[in-house]
């Protein structure tokens, strides 16, 4: 089997060379990189199904490196930082990361929120679906065995692609499984922790209902005709969220 390809991107070599040889030895291909130019530079190269992204970096910082990386891949980004305040969270999650993990760091919670990613991303890709999210059996209007039409949405489940009015939208792996999650379960109400453990595959942690807040936000940004009153995620107060 291919070995998953991770890059670490961090201006401490003692950092880097920790986490080189914890996923190394978990099996997968690791490439590192020590400023953001040099991440960019790689990740044109390498389709990489994972990047784990220091913030605070010479040049430029961890959050205009994602903006960056986000042009032009959708490969999960880790970001891995001693700012741990709800603020500078929130503000890798809308530059378009899909997890944070605060340092110092426990070995276990990176390697089981490595995998967890790579696994979901390569859900995304169509590589494994032995994790795919659970279709509600009595939801079929609409649905074929690799075809969804919702609203102005289609997407293809075969090639992993999503169209509004026949444009191609760029989602992450995280958002694509946010969605495929909602629609696959139409009239059903998603509280954050439920969509947390389901999409990343781990226990709900104090702070992930903000984490989820902030996908759900760019989610609607890429796909609702006006994400400030959406149509197609609904909020239910209270509650959570639902596709209607």
């Amino acid at each position: 089997m291919e070995k998953s390809h991770i890059l670490i991107v961090d201006d401490n070599a003692e950092v880097r060379e920790i986490i080189h040889v914890l996923l190394e030895g978990e099996g997968f291909e690791i490439m590192e990189a020590s400023d953001g130019e040099t991440a960019l530079s790689l990740a044109e190269r390498t389709d990489f199904d994972l990047i784990i992204l220091d913030i605070m970096m010479p040049g430029k910082n961890g959050y205009q490196t994602c903006l960056e990386i986000r042009k032009n891949s959708n490969a999960p980004i880790l970001f891995l930082s001693a700012r741990t305040k709800d603020s500078d969270k929130t503000l890798g999650f809308s530059s378009g990361g899909d997890d944070y993990l605060a340092k110092p760091f426990s070995y276990n919670e990176l390697i089981s929120r490595s995998k967890a990613l790579i696994r979901r991303y390569q859900v995304y890709k169509g590589k494994d679906d032995s994790n795919a999210p659970l279709e509600d059996p009595t939801v079929t209007a609409g649905i074929s065995s690799k075809t969804i039409h919702f609203h102005h949405l289609e997407i293809n489940e075969e090639k992993e692609q999503v169209f509004s009015g026949g444009n191609p939208l760029t989602l992450t792996g995280t958002e694509y499984a946010m969605l495929l999650l909602l629609i696959k379960n139409k009239k059903q109400v998603f509280s954050a922790q439920r969509l947390y453990e389901a999409v990343w595959d781990e226990p709900y942690y104090y702070g992930a209902n903000n984490t989820v807040m902030v996908h759900i936000r760019n989610l609607r940004c890429k796909i609702e005709k006006d994400p400030k009153n959406p149509v197609l995620i609904k909020t239910v107060w209270g509650r959570g969220y639902r596709c209607d």
